[in-house]
């Protein structure tokens, strides 16, 4: 019987989008699964995408691939043998920033959450469509790179941004922030006073139109523990209740 990701035959009419780096050579995403017939198809549909791909089937050897060769993108199952996916991202992110996107089982919000808190940038539940792996890998590279307009620093309450060298920091401190979560302060730095819903948050940093709005919460909570002097009693990244969140550069508490 035909696996539910067999790539079909015929071939696509799409062109997607190509990520290079600096140096022209293609976008490398490390794909790590201990399903091989998941892990040949989801590398098939990256390969034809215009992607240079490693495969791995556990989290040791994903580490060691990674440590070779430090890839643009991870692609990484949360159930591995040995060391789940979690972990992997953790030891991940303490090498060095690096885009996840984590492959989850349909129905485990809790892991998926928990992939959300040790940094994973997205995340797609089985059965998935190889096809919006891809776009969603597009997605994340393209946020990861600065554009050509990214524009100047942005700076307000002791937060500083610059967009085209990808830094942050927070009274002259260097800020460890996940790609999602670099992006979501700019945003609010961009935009400071206004109220703004998750579906908008999703829209206008994540790039979609629908998703899991959990992932705007999480995130949300994650940057408050990074700029925030008491994450219990957020000064500046403000709830506006029944509407979203709020960046208040003067930071005052209810």
């Amino acid at each position: 019987m035909r696996s539910q990701y067999e790539p079909h035959r015929a071939t696509t009419t799409d062109d997607p989008v190509r990520d290079r780096d600096r140096d022209g050579a293609r976008a490398r995403v490390l794909v790590v699964d201990d399903d091989p017939t998941v892990a040949e198809v989801v590398a098939g549909y990256l390969d034809r995408a215009g992607y240079a791909v490693d495969r791995a089937d556990d989290g040791p050897a994903a580490l060691g691939r990674a440590g070779a060769q430090w890839p643009d993108l991870v692609v990484l199952d949360l159930m591995l043998p040995g060391m789940d996916g979690l972990e992997v991202c953790r030891r991940l992110r303490e090498r060095g920033a690096v885009p996840v996107i984590m492959l989850t089982a349909r129905g485990d919000e809790d892991d998926r959450i928990l992939g959300l808190e040790v940094g994973a940038d997205d995340y797609v539940t089985k059965p998935f469509s190889p096809r919006e792996l891809v776009l969603r890998v597009e997605s994340v590279l393209r946020r990861s790179r600065p554009a050509a307009d990214a524009g100047h620093r942005l700076a307000a309450a002791g937060l500083s941004v610059d967009p085209e060298a990808r830094r942050a920091t927070k009274n002259g401190a260097e800020l460890a922030l996940t790609l999602r979560e670099f992006d979501l302060l700019a945003f609010f730095l961009r935009h400071p006073g206004r109220a703004f819903g998750r579906e908008d948050l999703m829209r206008e940093v994540w790039g979609w139109d629908f998703g899991d709005l959990s992932t705007v919460t999480v995130h949300v909570r994650r940057l408050r523990g990074k700029i925030e002097d008491d994450p219990a009693r957020p000064r500046l990244i403000r709830t506006v209740w029944g509407v979203g969140y709020r960046f208040e550069p003067g930071g005052a508490v209810d």
